[in-house]
């Protein structure tokens, strides 16, 4: 499959990129990880994720964890863990009826980077590595089609200075979230969110 179509090709020679965007595919789009992107995507404490439904409407969305919470686990592919979110599923749903994914990794320090994953994404709630992600629902495994690098330019320099309390590890017990708590959606929670605040009110 072509790394680019005819709207990708109609602007290149608009803007008289086409040479370049070649040479970009020739030297830096891969089929597996190298250590470096290894290296970045394994101290990565979050990434974005694209997926699409049945109809390809697009849906973006954050994901967040201790790094190290995304493992490469091949020469061409990753796996990484669902924690329990907003219960919709808008992501993971779209992969049960459409694979294909995208996924964006950013270095904010140290000589910023990004690394461009695209592939097929699998659901597996028997993985071997489940018990390995403390709070894990299931596992998500992306076979990686396209591997590649951004050009920097334009990230800017940020720093983390906090880790969520809501993301699970060992030893943390992640409190309820505050819109849990509001009355309108209450009667609705899982019962896991419900036993939880049985019991200690999801006091923060």
């Amino acid at each position: 499959m072509s790394f680019y179509h005819d709207g990708s090709r109609e602007l290149q020679d608009r803007f008289d990129s086409r040479r370049i965007a070649d040479r970009l595919e020739e030297v830096n789009v891969a089929e597996t990880f190298s250590d470096y992107q290894r290296e970045l995507i394994e101290a990565a404490p979050m990434f974005w994720l694209a997926t699409a439904d049945a109809d390809g409407f697009p849906e973006v969305s954050y994901k967040g964890g201790m790094p190290g919470f995304v493992r490469v686990v091949g020469p061409a592919e990753l796996a990484f863990p669902n924690y329990d979110g907003n219960g919709m599923y808008r992501s993971l749903g779209n992969v049960l009826v459409n694979p294909r994914v995208g996924l964006l990794f950013i270095r904010w320090t140290d000589g910023a980077r990004r690394v461009r994953v695209q592939g097929r994404a699998s659901l597996h709630d028997d993985d071997p590595l489940l018990d390995g992600w403390e709070g894990a629902q299931l596992v998500v495994r992306v076979q990686a089609e396209r591997i590649f690098l951004n050009c920097p330019r334009h990230l800017h320099r940020m720093e983390l200075t906090e880790y969520s309390k809501y993301t699970p590890r060992a030893g943390h017990e992640p409190p309820v979230p505050d819109w849990k708590l509001r009355p309108e959606y209450r009667d609705a929670l899982p019962a896991r969110d419900l036993a939880v605040l049985d019991t200690d009110g999801g006091s923060e």
